[in-house]
């Protein structure tokens, strides 16, 4: 049997779109242990680890949302909405931290999902207004951003961020444990198949009599869902709800998703990628500070440079493998 040059091509492409942002992080991990004394030690890459768990959580979500040729703009409004609910929860004890932002979130990631998938209306303009709304709602009950709450200092909420196993943080487990479950409802059941089948051409997914409605309304549920309880894990590490928080984070998480190696065309990507390229822009954030001369607007201008690369990469890689 022979393998002719098409074949190896496209072989080649849809390795380098697995496996590219890997390889990208492996290089700048290792270079920059080279060039920054103190970017190898275990304390800095636990920090960059922990600090990029809090994205990693909404990033999740998003991931099958654009895996279904969705988008969710709301995220980092929810996000913010969702530490200001937590923290303000917290002085009626640990669950209602825990519950009330989930419910509220939820929700939304749930109105929203209805509108998309039973109303028809395009994801970038209902996610939009739910940007919208979930700021807005934000700004009133914490008085246009001038009332910050504060976690109780005995709350057993602030455990939830602040706690650690084996030296290794707490939120840094939950976030492995929420990829694991995400790549194996991904690649192990029906719904994971679903998304990518509606991503990769909807109307033959329908025609297919796949639940395309039902599993955009969950899709966008989950998306809200992880979204707030990324907010609830901010305001247990900070122990305040923070009403700044997550301005412009909806444009941070879709990078990470798509340096990850899914299509912003939706049908193709991996819950490992969506991990990668999350530490990829915690890398460049991190590194960026260790030189110390350049300001924090690097950080925009090298991740936006990047994403424009990987971007246009895809494109090219995607007429190969066809």
């Amino acid at each position: 049997m022979t393998t002719t040059p098409t074949a190896t091509r496209a072989r080649v492409a849809r390795s380098v779109q697995r496996q590219g942002a890997l390889v990208i992080l492996v290089v700048a991990v290792v270079a920059s242990t080279f060039a920054f004394e103190s970017f190898g030690t275990t304390g800095n890459l636990t920090n960059i680890a922990l600090q990029a768990s809090f994205l990693a959580v909404v990033a999740l979500g998003m991931t099958f949302v654009i895996m279904t040729g969705g988008i969710d703009l709301s995220v980092g409004s929810v996000f913010a909405l969702g530490g200001v609910l937590a923290a303000w929860g917290a002085q009626y004890g640990t669950w209602a931290a825990i519950l009330l932002p989930l419910v509220v979130c939820g929700a939304i990631g749930l109105v929203q999902g209805l509108v998309i998938a039973r109303g028809g209306l395009p994801p970038f303009i209902v996610t939009l207004a739910g940007l919208l709304f979930a700021r807005g709602v934000l700004l009133l009950i914490s008085d246009e951003g001038a009332t910050t709450y504060k976690v109780p200092p005995d709350s057993a909420f602030r455990e939830l961020a602040q706690g650690s196993v084996l030296g290794i943080g707490y939120p840094i487990w939950i976030v492995v444990l929420a990829f694991g479950i995400g790549a194996l409802v991904l690649h192990r059941t029906t719904y994971g198949s679903t998304v990518l089948a509606i991503g990769g051409q909807e109307d033959a997914a329908d025609l297919m009599g796949l639940p395309v409605v039902r599993t955009k309304v969950v899709t966008y549920l989950a998306s809200g869902l992880l979204a707030g309880f990324g907010g609830l894990l901010i305001a247990s590490y900070t122990s305040s709800g923070v009403t700044v928080l997550g301005v412009g984070m909806e444009l941070e998480v879709i990078s990470a998703v798509v340096l990850g190696g899914t299509l912003l065309t939706g049908g193709a990507g991996t819950i490992l990628g969506t991990l990668v390229g999350v530490l990829l822009l915690q890398v460049i954030k991190n590194v960026i500070n260790q030189v110390g001369s350049l300001n924090s607007n690097w950080q925009a201008v090298v991740s936006g440079t990047i994403l424009l690369i990987v971007v246009t990469l895809q494109r090219w890689l995607s007429r190969q493998v066809k």
